[in-house]
């Protein structure tokens, strides 16, 4: 998330009351998670598994909950609680609605036709020749381009699932980023596109998503995929163009998938994964597969 204007370090520490090292006129452009963060912003760091993670990550701010060295041309937020107060840097300078509030500032291109079933949020931007079907739901901030189509019961713009246990219950990381939609993109019946946590989840040009597909908060998918249906793709992975992803695949949260990959149904993904053709629960080559079928086949 980019704040409207920079801040100042000291403005931030202020807000959620804690210590800051550095200078208090050292600027702050904005909050990101560490999958997607830029010099410039805060990330936060609340155990110390991860405290190198963060520290040498491309973020300026490190929201932390221990004083430890601070790196050259970096700045600490020492709190008690980053996770909370991440969630309240956030909601100060990004407004949720959650569909509760009278519908402001949505732009629509010309020639677009939205079902009047369809349910909007605000500081929407659709643009022209866009064809939203019945029932589907868009959420707040979400950027939509020319040419595309949303069919039935699709929600852009969800909660991320982004949970912490606390007291014996989950407490959720809040959603303030958004979901962009490129130009010339299908998405197909009762699919589920999360906003990002912090920044944006995209869905690349001229890519097409068949029915009942869920994509996680801070996703990238490139330009001219093909993904089938029941397709599930977790938090912060970066699919490359011309990805083809068959039913049923899944792939866990922070994974890389290269351009002109094929993953066949079923395939689980662990791990990145360099340009091929891969099946299996741990993603295998396809061709070592075959082989390895081969030789099982022939044993008796």
């Amino acid at each position: 998330m980019t704040f409207h204007q920079p801040q100042k370090l000291k403005t931030i520490a202020d807000l959620i009351g804690a210590k800051f090292v550095g200078s208090e006129d050292f600027q702050v452009l904005g909050t990101n998670e560490i999958h997607r963060v830029k010099s410039g912003e805060i990330v936060f760091v609340n155990h110390p598994k991860y405290y190198d993670k963060a520290l040498n990550s491309a973020a300026t701010i490190i929201l932390i909950d221990k004083e430890v060295d601070c790196p050259e041309g970096k700045a600490l937020l020492v709190s008690d609680d980053p996770f909370r107060d991440f969630n309240k840097i956030n909601t100060h300078f990004t407004k949720i609605y959650n569909f509760t509030e009278t519908l402001h500032d949505v732009e629509i291109g010309e020639g677009t036709k939205i079902h009047p079933s369809a349910v909007l949020g605000n500081n929407i931007t659709i643009g022209n020749n866009t064809i939203i079907f019945p029932n589907v739901v868009i959420g707040d901030r979400t950027v939509i381009g020319d040419n595309v189509i949303i069919q039935s019961n699709t929600v852009l713009g969800g909660d991320a699932f982004y949970y912490r246990k606390l007291n014996g219950n989950f407490d959720r990381l809040i959603s303030v980023g958004n979901v962009i939609i490129e130009n010339n993109v299908e998405i197909g019946n009762g699919c589920t596109i999360d906003r990002g946590v912090t920044d944006s989840t995209i869905i690349g040009e001229g890519s097409v998503l068949d029915n009942q597909i869920q994509i996680g908060h801070d996703t990238v998918i490139g330009k001219r995929c093909l993904i089938a249906s029941q397709v599930g793709v977790a938090g912060c992975c970066i699919i490359g163009d011309e990805v083809t992803l068959w039913g049923q695949v899944g792939i866990a949260s922070g994974n890389n998938i290269e351009s002109g990959s094929v993953l066949l149904g079923k395939t689980g993904v662990n791990r990145d994964l360099k340009k091929g053709t891969y099946i299996g629960m741990f993603a295998e080559d396809f061709k070592t597969y075959l082989k390895k079928e081969v030789k099982l086949r022939n044993l008796e």
